[in-house]
């Protein structure tokens, strides 16, 4: 027998079911139909929607859903997809169904981020019980705060709140207001900015950022957004690309714990193995044109895949000699005596049955990339000293670094950690250069060369040139211009086709290529990794192993760091700090420190919600006390310190909905407020 909690539930479903019909019949004839239940985020500005017509124009997708019209998996069949002509996936299965986390994973250029718009924009149509969130682009510049932009994704309770205000003003004694009170304590909506401000904080947003304007944020920042409003919607299916592109190891870390709970359907794509192998339940496969899924992280996968293309490989091998051995029968007997003729006759028919039926294919290798940056000159050390260095960037800005110093020479194999905002591609433009310090020098040596690749290089290329084109700028001989660039994966018909027309992965190889050409001593390489498949990313980190000079490498991937980083440096408090361990050993430190930040926000959050309502309706100034941190227990290296989590409350307030027309008479007594606490 049902529970009552789940009678009521689905009497709930019911009455909103009502109430969507109703809104479909309400609908003027000749107008068309918007798809239920469908938050695709994709905010596309005037200039933008001309591009994604033609994207959509230049994909064509065919396929049948094969699901139950109120399954909870989704199964696709006959799939077929091609982007401008080229065939990505021919006549293929797959499945996503509830509950499991999936890796979208495959070559450069294979398929994977059309795959996902495809699901986004429905070109196969999906139940219409499933909301579908596409992380896409960042959030549009606007004077609305983070905080703002997270609670409004959803629309059901924003509605509600603002027919709430309505009606206070309009008409304070309309019966439906009990309603809505009662659908917005189904919705807890209550915690709505608790929540959110847990959510910004795990990906890196101080208090004082979530109350800034979205204008005052970069790109980066602004995606980060988009993320935050993924993970409060919480969809029935999540389609990520490349979360991890704009976050720092720590916001890494917090992001791969809050997804590997994820209770519906996430489909993502990623290249960090360490990332996969966290949240991943299964994997999805994307090779010539067909889409394959195994059970597991990466690890298995991997695994499996090697054992099946060996027992392929074997399988193979036996045809093709029992094939040649029949050919050769036929071939020497087939026109013999009469007895040696009649049996040549039946190994013919045999083997013409084993044609007739197919036989194995061998193991499809993806081309194997090969990257190589040239071998420099040595120099005596130090290359380069940075003495009692200083730096912010105006005067009404905070330091970020204050009295360092440091000596690099060409065996230097440094990975910068540390949270976004502590200054780490800062000191990477100012060992190039491209900054001037504040106070202090830094002293290079005169024949020092320095090849800086910085994750928004790739979007710098000159999109209408071919890549053939953009590196001969610079070099001179065709061909050999032609091998750099096909060591970098880019190869045939991509060498000629224009750099707008390459995918993002092969963009970067580009950049890449011509960041081998500089000829540098010094690699500083901020983000390198971003829209690499895992072989390219295996490939760079052999040509770094390889490579004679010395390296500063930023980057989320864990796995890049542990394989060519012989030391980690922290950037913290406008300091250098040197970690002790390996970078496994941090990323343990960053998961055993996780959390307590994010705790005291959502608990002030918390706190200010039930101010609000103990005042109401005649609400009066109420300070709440921010967490006051704890001493830290320094050994060895230092992590930062601490605060306390305050107490566990018990949950849902006494209190009841407080409507926003009475949470803005609070106004004054919260702008003098800290509700996050100390920064």
């Amino acid at each position: 027998m049902p529970s009552a909690a789940a009678k009521k539930k689905a009497d709930r479903k019911k009455a909103l079911d009502k109430e969507r019909m109703a809104k479909k019949l309400g609908k003027k004839e000749g107008e068309e139909e918007q798809v239920e239940a469908v938050a695709v985020e994709k905010v596309c500005p005037v200039g933008k929607i001309t591009e994604n017509v033609k994207e959509l124009n230049a994909r064509s997708t065919a396929g049948v859903l094969s699901s139950p019209a109120l399954g909870a998996d989704i199964h696709i069949h006959n799939f077929t997809m091609s982007f401008h002509g080229n065939v990505l996936c021919q006549d293929t299965n797959f499945e996503l169904n509830y509950g499991n986390r999936y890796g979208l994973l495959g070559a450069n250029g294979c398929g994977k981020t059309t795959l996902l718009k495809a699901l986004a924009e429905q070109d196969i149509p999906l139940q219409k019980h499933i909301d579908i969130f596409y992380l896409s682009r960042e959030m549009e510049a606007s004077d609305k705060t983070p905080i703002e932009c997270v609670q409004e994704v959803d629309e059901e309770r924003t509605r509600l709140e603002e027919e709430v205000e309505w009606m206070m003003t309009e008409d304070p004694e309309n019966p439906r207001l009990n309603q809505i009170y009662e659908r917005l304590d189904e919705l807890d909506v209550d915690k709505a900015e608790a929540k959110a401000a847990r959510i910004l904080t795990g990906l890196g947003f101080t208090a004082i950022m979530q109350k800034k304007k979205l204008s005052d944020f970069s790109g980066g920042w602004r995606m980060r957004v988009s993320l935050a409003r993924a993970l409060f919607l919480k969809p029935y299916l999540m389609l990520l690309d490349e979360p991890t592109n704009h976050l720092d190891l720590n916001a890494c870390v917090w992001l791969e714990q809050e997804l590997k709970t994820y209770k519906s359907i996430l489909v993502l794509i990623s290249h960090s193995q360490d990332f996969l192998n966290n949240v991943c339940t299964n994997i999805i496969y994307m090779q010539q044109s067909r889409i394959m899924q195994f059970s597991g992280n990466y690890d298995t996968f991997e695994q499996t895949l090697n054992e099946q293309q060996e027992n392929q490989m074997k399988k193979y091998s036996k045809e093709q000699v029992d094939i040649a051995k029949m050919k050769e029968y036929v071939a020497r007997f087939g026109h013999g005596s009469r007895k040696l003729a009649k049996q040549g006759k039946s190994k013919e028919k045999l083997l013409n049955k084993r044609l007739a039926e197919g036989l194995t294919e061998a193991v499809y290798r993806e081309k194997t990339v090969s990257f190589k940056f040239p071998e420099v000159s040595s120099l005596p050390s130090p290359v380069m000293m940075v003495q009692g260095v200083s730096f912010r960037y105006n005067e009404s800005t905070p330091w970020i670094y204050d009295n360092l110093e440091f000596g690099m020479d060409l065996d230097t194999r440094v990975a910068l950690v540390g949270p976004n905002g502590a200054g780490k591609s800062t000191l990477l433009k100012l060992i190039s250069g491209e900054l001037m310090p504040t106070d202090g020098m830094i002293r290079r040596h005169s024949h020092l060369k320095i090849a800086r690749y910085h994750q928004h290089l790739a979007d710098q290329l000159d999109l209408e040139a071919t890549p053939l084109e953009y590196m001969m700028a610079q070099m001179k001989d065709i061909e050999n211009t032609r091998k750099i660039v096909g060591r970098y994966g880019i190869t045939g018909k991509q060498q000629t086709t224009p750099i707008g027309c390459l995918s993002d992965g092969q963009r970067c190889r580009v950049a890449l290529a011509w960041l081998s050409y500089q000829k540098g001593h010094f690699l500083l390489l901020d983000e390198p990794t971003n829209h690499l498949d895992i072989e390219t990313i295996d490939a760079l980190a052999d040509a770094i192993k390889g490579f004679n000079g010395g390296m500063v490498l930023v980057s989320h991937d864990f796995r890049l760091i542990n394989q060519v980083a012989d030391e980690i440096w922290e950037c913290r408090d406008g300091d250098i700090h040197k970690w002790t361990g390996d970078i496994i050993g941090y990323k343990h430190h960053l998961v055993a420190n996780m959390g307590n930040e994010s705790v005291n926000m959502a608990q002030s959050a918390d706190n200010r919600v039930r101010a609000r309502k103990a005042a109401a309706p005649a609400p009066k100034p109420v300070a709440v006390a921010a967490p006051k941190p704890t001493t830290s227990i320094k050994i060895g290296f230092a992590p930062p310190a601490k605060t306390a989590a305050p107490a566990a409350t018990n949950g849902k307030s006494n209190g009841g909905y407080v409507p926003p027309h009475q949470r803005k008479q609070q106004v004054k007594a919260e702008e003098s407020e800290d509700w996050f606490g100390d920064e």
